[in-house]
């Protein structure tokens, strides 16, 4: 009888102990308390367009159309490339041949295009704090209330940016620019074209830059 009764209690003991093992195993299972945790915002990235699919270099490597793009992103290109950054409700950037430049955003609506060399356009959206500056200094901020385009070109060696409307246009910024806008017909302001220049003119007067096109004749009047 005594070997029953301590039979069935070693039984009862190593039933308990495995009810005991299971509970602890599915209680370790069950998911934690995700009440208070911080919801994970997706970060913003921007997609690369580049004319006619060429690849553009972006920090440091080859890219071409449906290319992402994160904040803190260098997008250089080459002679003939030609590119535009599109953000989202923030807004684009065009990038136009022999640009160099760093392109940063958050989701504060903050976007800066900070340019090494070349030319670029900014369109800020509504709600967006656009700005374009060089190495040295700031150049332009748009109002958020109203959203605005920000428009720059600063060439190599040159001691200031060029900022107007239609300067970076004529120097073919974008993925839709045609091939070679920055340099049809030859020569103009600082070797940006015949486009570029006109554009330069006529947001700064030709009475101001018409000199710096005629060197060797200031007043521009024939020999």
């Amino acid at each position: 009888m005594n070997l029953k009764r301590n039979g069935s209690r070693a039984i009862a003991a190593l039933l308990l102990f495995s009810i005991v093992q299971i509970g602890l195993q599915v209680g370790f299972a069950e998911p934690n308390d995700t009440s208070n945790a911080m919801p994970i915002t997706p970060q913003l990235v921007g997609r690369l367009t580049t004319r006619n699919n060429q690849p553009i270099t972006v920090n440091g490597l080859s890219a071409n159309t449906g290319a992402s793009i994160v904040t803190g992103t260098t997008l250089e290109t080459g002679a003939d490339q030609s590119a535009t950054v599109s953000l989202g409700p923030l807004g684009s950037l065009d990038i136009a041949p022999n640009t160099k430049v760093t392109l940063t955003f958050d989701e504060q609506a903050n976007v800066k295009a900070l340019v090494t060399v070349g030319c670029v356009i900014l369109r800020a959206n509504k709600g967006t704090t656009g700005e374009i500056a060089t190495p040295q200094a700031s150049v332009g901020k748009t109002d958020p209330a109203v959203g605005g385009v920000l428009e720059m070109c600063l060439q190599q060696g040159a001691t200031a940016p060029i900022v107007g409307p239609g300067v970076a246009v004529g120097a073919g910024a974008g993925a839709g620019a045609p091939a070679g806008a920055a340099a049809a017909g030859g020569g103009g302001l600082f070797g940006l074209g015949v486009p570029a220049t006109v554009a330069i003119l006529a947001a700064y007067g030709a009475e101001v830059l018409t000199p710096l096109l005629f060197q060797g004749n200031p007043s521009g009047a024939t020999p």
